[in-house]
């Protein structure tokens, strides 16, 4: 049985990424099932779930953090897509990746905005 922690990090997660989260955590239940629980827990149970900021601000925060570090692209690729669903438009997310080129650099930047591209072009095409 889950805990209502779990419970709340899980209703997060799909509410922000969808079936992407869900494929992350799926992907994670053969080799680190603790991993996962932990990641829906602490995250989405606790951290996107605070009072504070609203889902928008998080996203807009964890798209830079991820763009930033330079080293996270599938997370990155998940965090777009969970920024869309959250309101962001594709502008917002382009001008997110510009900021981070003066903090992080030219070629953080644009690998941001190349993976934000992919995820871009990957809803269209589901359109």
């Amino acid at each position: 049985m889950k805990s209502e922690r779990y419970k709340k990090g899980w209703d997060k997660l799909k509410e922000i990424d969808g079936t992407a989260g869900e494929t992350v955590i799926n992907a994670l239940k053969d080799i680190a099932p603790d991993f996962a629980d932990l990641l829906i827990e602490f995250p989405f149970g606790d951290v996107y779930s605070r009072d504070g900021l609203d889902l928008k601000s998080r996203e807009i925060a964890t798209v830079a953090a991820l763009t930033a570090m330079g080293t996270a692209r599938p997370q990155l690729k998940v965090h777009v897509h969970g920024a869309l669903n959250v309101g962001c438009t594709k502008q917002e997310i382009i001008e997110i990746m510009i900021q981070m080129s003066v903090y992080a650099g030219f070629p953080a930047a644009l690998n941001g905005l190349f993976a934000a591209k992919e995820v871009f072009d990957e809803r269209e095409a589901d359109q």
